[in-house]
């Protein structure tokens, strides 16, 4: 094969394209006119434009891609995943027009593309499957008949389905009747199918998935297991390889079914099987995905194997180099799905154009990996079309807790800006205990968030270190400035005080700051807390603090802010104000007043200028966020939202002089 046309977008495109590249092999991008400056189509050596921005207009059909490889001599095809992935026509199409699919035959993607057919096979090939009725059902109460003879609680799932649609849990005869109903209607304008069946629901279960690969000579090989448990609204969210919950006998286990399953269809590529296990150790067959799955890079790593090369290398007709005895697992990989989303407004999507996008580097350092695959980059927008997965952040250390250490400290120091993301969420669930103990099942995130996920406040030791950090990021301003003032003629220079008051929020920490050989040590006045030594190379205007606090590695997201910054560190927020111990008396003299809740207007709430409008008419705002400055007697405060809504007039301008309880803007 000389060159491959990659039927796909974003991130698993760029993936592939970049194990084509080490291959030596030309790459074809196809893409929308939604995706006219996606990094896939950069990256590639060309690129062909094959329609509008809806999937079902571009990337989704097959003529187009075919017509695609037939302009640029294209020999093969790989699909990535989602989209014409798991279409047994498509793979039909692609043979008929003497193009290579890289990916498996025609006829194992559709005996494991139907949930229902794929079941009957798995119990042929005497894997464990969950007891339940896979024939048609007739109606309600047929499905009521079955739910009463498997026992509650049971699953009702679409056929067809996938990704969580056309699925549902039903605990009494009731919620069965009407589960039934809707699961149908669901399935059907979901997938075009409303074929449902009911199978017994396990309880508290772990989602496991074991990794194969065949080739065409009859080779197969499973490559250990991912632990996929972690998810919300049956949507993945982190993975890891291996599985806490696994033991060598288990593993061996399940991996036997999964080659068992894949030898039964003739399955000749890199594939994955499903299965769902109890806590007690029962496992059950779920389903096959009949391509490379999202979360295949944590397999990667701890195998050494290119999922993507051993595919292109079995679709060209090649062996398998490897037996099963020559698979080795090695340490423990973790991946946490990026995604633009609002986790804190119930995980709606976002769309936006990517102010700043700055990963932590790739790279391997001291034994830990560090793996992003992206397909965006800064200045890129995410769009309303497709799927809003940004990027998948990969670590993998030697052992569990090393991994989910460096993951922490990657997703601290991973800066996007300019779309709300679920990056702080990622960052406070890998900080759970319950997370960090193995314990896990589907139910985690529904368990742990009952009421969904807000940004808190930084409390206790964890406080303490980050009003060390903000101390030490204002000295080290305020060195800056002094050492400016000074060579600057006929300039006053500003004295340097190394005694501090630091508010976070409403916490106060009177501190003093100590110049050491490599770093500082700050001083807390209550001798209750301790001092911390703060080393860090940072530098003014680096949005990301990296450094040590007492030898620990932190990474805290840094924004200067008016009297201040935010700082952002393990899923918290707070906004940090740094003052001298003068400046802190004369604030306490400053008047304040919050926003009425109920107010549709915010009044200034003194006599003053105004400084800076940081929202603009049709603008949405929630509780907290920053609406404007305002100066009265040398002292600056920014006015903040009070609850959500939008801005439907500003009544002023930027240097106005206004009189207390002067109207400043309203919200609709």
């Amino acid at each position: 094969m000389f060159s491959i046309l990659i039927a796909n977008r974003g991130e698993i495109a760029c993936r592939i394209i970049k194990t084509a590249r080490r291959m030596g092999i030309k790459t074809v991008a196809v893409y929308s006119d939604a995706d006219k400056r996606a990094l896939h189509v950069e990256m590639a050596d060309e690129s062909v434009h094959i329609g509008p921005a809806a999937a079902g207009e571009s990337y989704l059909v097959m003529e187009k891609i075919i017509a695609a490889c037939r302009r640029t001599n294209a020999d093969a095809v790989h699909p990535g995943y989602g989209f014409l992935s798991e279409r047994a026509a498509f793979a039909k199409a692609l043979q008929a027009a003497e193009l290579v699919f890289i990916g498996p035959n025609p006829k194992a993607m559709e005996a494991m593309g139907d949930k229902i057919e794929s079941k009957k096979c798995a119990s042929a090939a005497h894997v464990s499957t969950i007891p339940g009725y896979l024939g048609v059902i007739a109606d309600p109460d047929h499905a009521v008949q079955i739910a009463d003879e498997i026992g509650y609680p049971v699953m009702i799932k679409a056929s067809a389905g996938g990704g969580g649609k056309g699925m549902r849990i039903a605990y009494s005869a009731s919620e069965v009747a009407d589960g039934f109903a809707r699961a149908k209607s669901e399935a059907a304008s979901s997938f075009g199918d409303d074929r449902v069946f009911v199978e017994k629901f396990i309880v508290d279960p772990r989602h496991i998935e074991i990794q194969i690969l065949g080739d065409k000579h009859g080779n197969l090989i499973y490559l250990g297991e991912r632990e996929c448990s972690i998810q919300r609204r049956n949507q993945k969210v982190i993975e890891e390889a291996p599985s806490p919950f696994l033991n060598d006998a288990m593993r061996k286990k399940m991996g036997d079914q999964a080659v068992a399953l894949a030898r039964a269809v003739g399955y000749d590529s890199a594939g994955t099987v499903e299965f769902v296990a109890g806590q007690d150790g029962s496992f059950y067959f779920l389903e096959m995905n009949t391509r490379l799955q999202v979360e295949h890079p944590v397999t990667e790593l701890i195998t050494g194997i290119d999922l993507v090369e051993q595919m292109i290398h079995v679709a060209a007709g090649g062996k398998l180099a490897l037996t099963q005895a020559d698979v080795k697992l090695n340490g423990w990989a973790v991946e946490s799905r990026i995604y633009a989303e609002d986790p804190t407004n119930n995980f709606m999507p976002a769309t936006g154009r990517l102010v700043s996008y700055r990963p932590p580097a790739e790279g391997t350092h001291q034994g830990i990996t560090l793996r992003n695959d992206t397909g965006v980059y800064e200045g890129g927008e995410i769009s309303v079309h497709y799927d809003p997965m940004i990027a998948k952040l990969v670590t993998h250390a030697p052992t569990r807790q090393q991994a989910i250490a460096s993951q922490c400290h990657a997703l601290d120091a991973f800066v996007i800006d300019g779309i709300r993301h679920n990056i702080p969420f990622l960052s406070a669930l890998m900080r759970h205990p319950r997370w960090h103990a193995g314990n896990l099942s589907t139910a985690f995130i529904a368990e742990e968030f009952k009421g969904g996920f807000a940004l808190s406040e930084p409390t206790g030791c964890l406080a303490r270190r980050l009003a060390a950090v903000a101390a030490a990021i204002d000295d080290l301003s305020a060195v800056r400035q002094h050492a400016i003032s000074k060579s600057v003629r006929g300039m006053l220079a500003r004295p340097h005080r190394r005694e501090r008051v630091v508010m976070l929020h409403a916490a106060r920490f009177d501190v003093s700051v100590e110049t050491t050989s490599d770093g500082c040590l700050v001083r807390f006045d209550r001798d209750e807390e301790p001092a911390h030594i703060v080393v860090s190379d940072w530098r003014p205007g680096q949005l990301v603090w990296c450094g040590t606090v007492d030898a620990e590695n932190m990474a805290v997201q840094v924004r200067p802010v008016l009297n201040g910054m935010t700082l952002a560190h393990a899923g918290t927020h707070v906004k940090a104000r740094v003052f001298t111990r003068r400046e802190a008396e004369l604030i306490t003299f400053m008047p304040s007043k919050k926003v009425d809740a109920a107010d549709t207007q915010l009044h200034c709430p003194m006599a003053g200028v105004i400084m800076l409008i940081a929202v603009e008419v049709g603008q949405e705002v929630k509780a907290g966020d920053p609406l404007c400055v305002i100066e009265a007697m040398k002292m600056e405060t920014t006015l903040h939202a009070a609850r959500t809504g939008v801005v439907s007039k500003i009544s002023v301008r930027t240097g106005d002089l206004l009189a207390a309880e002067a109207v400043i803007m309203e919200f609709a």
